[in-house]
């Protein structure tokens, strides 16, 4: 049963579920308020061409409930333009109009079923073609919402067909096929343009993450951090400030050179895999190019700025195996405080760069002192 379902209704892709429910709600706001306003401007000719014979209030008290709904979802949809504003509206919008529909589509079904019943021969067909406008275009509406054109199908057109089917009348039995036909035909467009809207959606996010990720660590590239950068200088408040950090491994090249690019690879892959963790949920991490990683830290991060290169560093000391060998990573950090360093990304990189390179020479000093007192200790020792 469960696989049934999930052919009748696939699950959405998760990396695009939010973008899709924002686009189909976008589409069936913008399609339903002209759907809406010819209904409404339809329900006075059916009034007109309805069966004498019929009851009054399935003749005049359902059309007349049907144009009150269209009516009022009309105005709602006037009112309301900022549906699609965010995914958390758009699937609320979504689920709304499901609900919206299927009741409304209930009032058509009956109010045809019922004419039909009471109507005589010459005047019956009239209904089923009238419910079957009506429907199939709501329908098509629906295209992006499987489940909501699914219960439109049920309620709405499958009742009437089987009326039909067991009227015995071989022009009802015409009119029924047709029907089915019409249905079927119209179901595969609409679930093949939701596949290949999907499959749009999905190529455009891979494409996305390419022009964003890098290839080689899957962490973000330098494009991806110069954006979310930009967004958070945009957005950022001035008594809430936040980090930026550049890190550059000291010592790689004698990796490569001594090991092979294939394990330098795989360092630098073991380096991404550590910021990220943690770093964990308090920014992120990514590759600036060559041995040089970035990080920047959201201004609720629980991380300081005065901690930040302590942290970091720490989750670089323990040693990389990597095909049996033994590596031991050291790098240098700088750091940058918006708005205090800088309140431009330019700037910020600028005090983070000077910083590094000055933490970089400090070391590269430090060593060297330390070379040259083990080599005085060993010339005294001999």
């Amino acid at each position: 049963m469960q696989r049934f379902l999930e052919k009748l209704i696939p699950p959405i892709p998760e990396a695009v579920r939010d973008e899709f429910a924002v686009l189909s709600a976008t589409r069936l706001q913008s399609q339903s308020r002209a759907l809406f306003l010819a209904m409404f401007l339809t329900i006075p000719l059916v009034l007109y061409a309805s069966s004498t014979g019929a009851d009054p209030a399935i003749r005049y008290g359902i059309p007349l409930a049907m144009a009150g709904c269209c009516l009022l979802g009309y105005i709602s949809l006037i009112k309301d333009r900022n549906a699609s504003g965010s995914a958390d509206l758009a699937r609320k919008f979504i689920a709304e109009s499901t609900f919206f529909s299927a009741a409304l589509c209930v009032l058509v079904s009956i109010w045809c079923v019922l004419s039909w019943v009471s109507a005589p021969p010459e005047m019956r067909l009239f209904y089923p073609f009238t419910l079957a406008l009506g429907s199939l275009t709501t329908i098509y509406n629906l295209a992006t919402i499987r489940l909501a054109a699914i219960l439109n199908i049920i309620i709405g057109i499958v009742p009437i067909t089987i009326i039909m089917l067991l009227s015995g009348d071989p022009v009802g039995w015409s009119a029924a096929g047709s029907l089915i036909m019409v249905t079927t035909f119209l179901y595969r467009v609409i679930t093949w343009q939701n596949d290949q809207y999907i499959n749009q959606l999905v190529l455009r996010h891979e494409m996305r993450e390419l022009a964003h990720t890098d290839p080689l660590t899957s962490v973000f590239n330098r494009r991806a951090l110069a954006e979310q950068l930009d967004r958070q200088i945009a957005t950022g408040e001035e008594q809430s400030g936040f980090t930026v950090a550049l890190i550059d491994l000291d010592g790689f090249k004698p990796v490569n050179d001594q090991f092979g690019h294939a394990v330098g690879d795989q360092l630098l892959i073991e380096v991404a895999s550590r910021l990220q963790r943690a770093c964990g949920e308090n920014g992120i991490v990514a590759r600036m190019g060559g041995d040089e990683f970035a990080i920047l830290l959201s201004p609720e991060s629980t991380i300081s700025s005065s901690a930040c290169a302590d942290h970091m560093l720490a989750a670089l000391v323990p040693p990389c195996n990597l095909e049996n060998h033994v590596i031991r990573v050291r790098a240098s950090i700088g750091i940058a405080t918006w708005p205090v360093d800088g309140e431009t990304a330019e700037a910020l990189f600028e005090v983070a760069d000077t910083q590094l390179y000055a933490v970089k020479n400090y070391a590269s000093k430090t060593d060297a002192g330390d070379i040259s007192r083990r080599r005085g200790l060993r010339s005294k020792s001999s």
